[in-house]
């Protein structure tokens, strides 16, 4: 929720200005100097700051770098004398978003703040990509000749087919996500917006207001126009995962924005444009769906102008000990390690000979649980917490016969907690799942 912070020396106007934009669902806090104003930011942190340039103890110009620096990721907007260009300028050039010119109109306001709730919505999605994609970035460099030709194509999509759909097939984990970030870079930066969206996660009640945007009294909770996310990443790439999870509504939009780029918010009669190109991914067999009549076959033919097979981590074994190798740092860093241990030679011989029904994101798991249990220098085999192939464990991980998935677990469960000495809270957080969750599994 976007928080403001009003500070003008005018009480009456700010009364007003802040009663408007609380009717609007954003809450304010109001500060008349800049000494009241310090106050409240040394308590809190603000999304959108409105700053008045003439207050009782000093020129808001003056103090905008101070403003900067104490929020820098907040949207300010200086409030300055009627025709007073240079001023705007000025603060501009220190790092202002935005102006409003006195006397201010309400409507002008609430169309700043809108705008500075859409650029905060985009930052936090491009943040969120970011941090998402971070342990991915860079591990898009294949040895097997499989994947080596994915990227090969996918490289000749960005110099050649900028705004076409590509479709990318493959198991949850094996890297769909960042086959998508690497066309993204190849084709428009990284300073262009990427914004993705896991389909099936989708509540139906919000998905069309989600993608396409909506306008204010759309429907009941509409209190203000919002852009959607094909109007954000305009100039960039919209990356849809589990895109077979769409219903048969959103998939005619979604046609209909791939074969013109046209769209129209919900509520809205006027029909906008934008030029994000369409990532779509998906684990399903989409072919089959089709055949069945739960996805639309034209909309299957769209987006499949580009149809990319991504090949499971198992098919692939070549890579996995360069994808280790290039985690390990990674996971290191965001568990806050100052030293990345090695990878013991044995450590990364089981790892190549591991099936990894999880794939990439599999591997990135037992390496996260095995810094976590190891502090040393050094992860050797008895960390990783995979059994070897085609042998026996103590607690017997490994069959020879099939078994349901939650039998599986329950095994899995037992044998992790057996290597970590019967500790359940310490075999909890290695294996990613809470208490509770772990001891009913063990006691299942």
């Amino acid at each position: 929720m976007l928080t403001t912070l009003f500070i003008d020396d005018d009480r009456a106007f700010s009364a007003v200005a802040a009663a408007t934009l609380q009717r609007e669902g954003i809450p304010v806090s109001v500060a008349h100097s800049l000494h009241e104003a310090r106050a409240l930011i040394a308590q809190r942190s603000f999304d959108l700051v409105v700053l008045d340039r003439r207050l009782p103890d000093g020129d808001g110009l003056n103090y905008l770098p101070e403003l900067r620096g104490a929020l820098p990721g907040a949207v300010v907007v200086m409030v300055t004398a009627h025709g007073d260009i240079s001023s705007a300028v000025e603060a501009i050039r220190l790092g202002a978003a935005d102006y409003l010119a006195k006397p201010i109109e309400l409507s002008d306001l609430l169309f700043k703040a809108r705008r500075a709730a859409d650029e905060i919505r985009l930052r936090d999605r491009l943040q969120h990509a970011e941090s998402t994609l971070s342990t991915r970035r860079g591990l898009i460099d294949p040895v097997a000749p499989s994947m080596v030709a994915v990227v090969n194509m996918l490289d000749r999509i960005a110099a050649t087919s900028p705004r076409s759909p590509v479709l990318l097939l493959g198991e949850t984990g094996s890297g769909k996500e960042a086959l998508a970030w690497h066309l993204h870079q190849r084709t428009f930066g990284a300073t262009m917006p990427f914004i993705q969206l896991n389909c099936a996660a989708l509540p139906e009640s919000m998905a069309e207001s989600e993608l396409f945007g909506h306008e204010k009294g759309a429907f009941t909770d509409a209190r203000t126009t919002r852009r959607g996310l094909v109007e954000l990443a305009q100039r960039g790439t919209l990356f849809l995962d589990e895109v077979g999870e769409l219903s048969a509504a959103l998939q005619g939009k979604l046609l209909t924005f791939l074969d013109g780029g046209r769209f129209r918010r919900l509520g809205s009669e006027t029909e906008l444009m934008s030029s994000a190109r369409v990532v779509a991914a998906t684990n399903r067999e989409l072919e089959r769906k089709v055949k069945e009549g739960q996805f639309r076959e034209d909309l299957w033919f769209r987006l499949s102008v580009f149809k990319l097979e991504v090949p499971p981590l198992r098919a692939r074994r070549e890579d996995i000990g360069p994808l280790a190798l290039g985690l390990l740092p990674r996971v290191a860093r965001d568990q806050g390690r100052r030293e990345v241990p090695r990878l013991s030679a044995d450590a990364l011989s089981r790892l190549s000979r591991y099936h990894f029904p999880g794939n990439v994101r599999e591997l990135r798991n037992i390496l996260e649980r095995a810094l976590v249990l190891e502090t040393g220098p050094e992860l050797t085999l008895d960390w990783l917490l995979i059994p070897a192939p085609g042998a026996a464990t103590r607690a017997g991980f490994v069959s020879s016969e099939v078994e349901t998935l939650d039998a599986l677990e329950r095994r899995y469960a037992r044998w992790a907690l057996e290597q970590l000495g019967g500790k359940r809270l310490d075999t909890a957080k290695a294996l990613g799942i809470s208490h509770p969750t772990f001891n009913k599994l063990v006691n299942g």
